[in-house]
């Protein structure tokens, strides 16, 4: 496994259609073949796919759904997150976000790589591919990560 992207939790849209970054205005999926992570665009429904390309999906709660905002910190379970990473044993960590980090980190963090790992795996922050995120969209740190997980 090269990288397991993690989220804060399930959208509504995601979380009514069982798919991971479904809401219509997420660039999650058109980012990942944007940037190199993977060769091909999928669909929000072929998420399984995605470990054909040795990437993986998680959220930091898995118990509660909506936005960022909705969720807080509902559901928050960092020892649950660690434990899953151990096992996938990813080379990167890469959070969906700030909320996401700060939710499993503790502390406030900025774009890009952090100093400490998390089940063994580097610790990335990128930018939120959620659309009501938009005005804080930059691609960069996500190339960034593409070439060292490359």
């Amino acid at each position: 496994m090269r990288v397991v992207f993690c989220g804060t939790a399930p959208g509504a849209a995601s979380a009514r259609v069982g798919a991971y970054y479904a809401g219509p205005g997420n660039r999650f999926w058109a980012t990942l073949p944007e940037v190199g992570l993977i060769p091909i665009l999928l669909r929000p429904d072929e998420f399984t796919r995605l470990a054909e390309f040795g990437v993986g999906l998680t959220d930091i709660s898995k118990t509660a759904s909506g936005s960022d905002a909705e969720v807080g910190n509902r559901g928050v379970d960092r020892k649950r997150l660690t434990a899953a990473i151990a096992g996938a044993a990813p080379r990167f960590l890469a959070f969906n976000g700030k909320n996401a980090a700060r939710a499993a980190l503790g502390r406030p963090v900025i774009y890009g790589p952090q100093p400490e790992t998390i089940g063994g795996a580097s610790v990335w922050v990128l930018p939120s591919t959620s659309g009501a995120a938009r005005g804080f969209w930059d691609i960069g740190p996500w190339r960034e990560l593409a070439v060292a997980a490359a």
